[in-house]
Formats: C-alpha cells, sequence, structure tokens
C-alpha cells in the first residue's frame, strides 16, 4: 500500500508504532525523522526504513510530502 501525506511546516506526525514494515520517501521538504530515539534531519530525495514494531514519527521543518509505503497494507488507512 502507497500513500502521499502532505505536512505543513511544524508538522508533527506523532511517534508511533505499528506491525507493518514501513518505506517512506521524501518527495518534497524537509523533516526531522525519529527512529527507535535516532534523530536525523531527511530532504528531498532521501528515504528512510522502518522494522515493525519500531517507534517513529516525523517533525516537519518545513512545508513538504512523503510517500508512504506499508507491507502489508494497513487496514486502518483504508
Amino acid at each position: 500500500m502507497m500513500v502521499l501525506v502532505r505536512f505543513e511546516k511544524g508538522a508533527v506526525g506523532t511517534l508511533h508504532h505499528h506491525e507493518h514494515r514501513q518505506v517512506s520517501y521524501v518527495e518534497s521538504g524537509r523533516f526531522e525523522v525519529e527512529i527507535d530515539g535516532v534523530k536525523k534531519v531527511l530532504q528531498k530525495g532521501d528515504c528512510f526504513f522502518v522494522a515493525p514494531s519500531l517507534v517513529h514519527g516525523v517533525v516537519a521543518l518545513e512545508a513538504g510530502s512523503l510517500v508512504d509505503v506499508f507491507i502489508p497494507a494497513r487496514e486502518d488507512f483504508i
């Protein structure tokens, strides 16, 4: 399952976890990404992987969008 998520500057993707594998591509903007307590700043063209059950979230440092891929599909997004 693939979803496009748009963020305004300062928006927060609250720390959370799920049983899905997740790959996210930074389509635009800059984000502070936290995965399992480790924070990194990523920008357009970067991507990150989240293994199942790891706590993760983002903060939009500027307006931007992420393309998220979940395996298997997240039923709560349908």
